[in-house]
C-alpha cells in the first residue's frame, strides 16, 4: 500500500490533530492509500490469504450473512486484505492477528457515515465554521474524499474492533468511529478515524497512577 500525499486532507488533519474543546479533545485522521503493493505487502497479503482460507476450512457456519459467506468470494477476500494492509500502514506496530473478519465486514453507506459524523462531530464542526467559515466540516471532508476515491463508486466499511484491540483508542476515550472508503476500480482506500478523549478521565488515570507510585515508594521503605 502506497501512502498518497493529498494537500486538502492535510488541512483537515491539521485541524483535527488535537482539537481542544475544554473538557474534551477530538482527534481525527484521514489517509489515502493506493492498493499497489510496497515493501512487505506481498508477503503479508499471502499470509493473510492463507489465514482466511484456513479460517474458512475450519468453519461450519452456513449463515448467508456471516463472514464465512462473504469470504468465499476471492474478490471479497482481496478487499479485506487491502483494508487490513491499510491498518498496518497506519499503525505498523498493530498486531494484525487482532483483526477479525467480522469487524470489517459491515458494509455501510455515506448516509450512515454522515449520521454518525453529524452526531459526534457537532462541536468540532462549529469550531471549523468559526475558524474557516464557508463550507461545513463534513462538506469539506466530502470534496477531497470524492476526488480521491469517487464516493458514488465506493464500497464503505465501518471498522468495529474489540475495545482491547482498537488501535484508534487512547486512555480517556469516550467514543470512536472508523470508516474505510474503498474504490475497487481505482484501487484506492481512504481511511478515516475519529475519537473523543475526556480530560477528566485521562486526569483520573494520571491520578491513579500517581497514587500507585506513591504507595509503592512507601512500601519500598518498609520491612515486610
Amino acid at each position: 500500500m502506497k501512502f498518497l500525499e493529498y494537500t486538502p486532507l492535510d488541512r483537515i488533519n491539521d485541524f483535527l490533530s488535537e482539537l481542544n474543546l475544554g473538557e474534551r479533545t477530538i482527534k481525527g485522521r484521514l489517509e489515502a492509500y493506493s492498493c499497489k503493493h510496497t515493501g512487505t505487502d506481498k508477503k503479508l497479503s499471502l499470509s493473510l490469504e492463507n489465514e482466511i482460507l484456513d479460517y474458512l476450512g475450519k468453519s461450519s457456519d452456513t449463515d448467508s450473512s456471516s463472514p464465512v459467506e462473504f469470504l468465499l468470494s476471492r474478490s471479497s477476500r482481496k478487499t479485506l486484505i487491502y483494508l487490513v494492509l491499510t491498518l498496518y500502514h497506519m499503525y505498523p506496530d498493530y498486531d494484525l492477528s487482532a483483526v477479525k473478519a467480522h469487524q470489517f465486514l459491515t458494509e455501510e453507506s455515506w448516509d450512515t457515515f454522515k449520521q454518525i459524523f453529524d452526531t459526534n462531530m457537532l462541536e468540532a464542526s462549529k469550531e471549523w465554521i468559526e475558524a474557516y467559515g464557508g463550507s461545513s466540516l463534513l462538506e469539506t471532508i466530502y470534496k477531497p474524499l470524492d476526488e480521491v476515491v469517487k464516493l458514488s463508486e465506493c464500497e464503505i466499511y465501518s471498522y468495529n474492533p474489540d475495545s482491547d484491540a482498537d488501535p484508534f483508542l487512547e486512555k480517556g476515550a469516550i467514543w470512536s468511529f472508523s470508516f474505510f472508503f474503498y474504490n475497487r476500480k481505482l484501487k484506492r482506500v481512504v481511511s478515516s478515524s475519529f475519537c473523543c478523549l475526556s480530560h477528566l478521565v485521562a486526569d483520573g488515570f494520571a491520578a491513579d497512577n500517581l497514587c500507585y507510585e506513591e504507595d509503592g515508594e512507601i512500601f519500598d521503605n518498609m520491612d515486610i
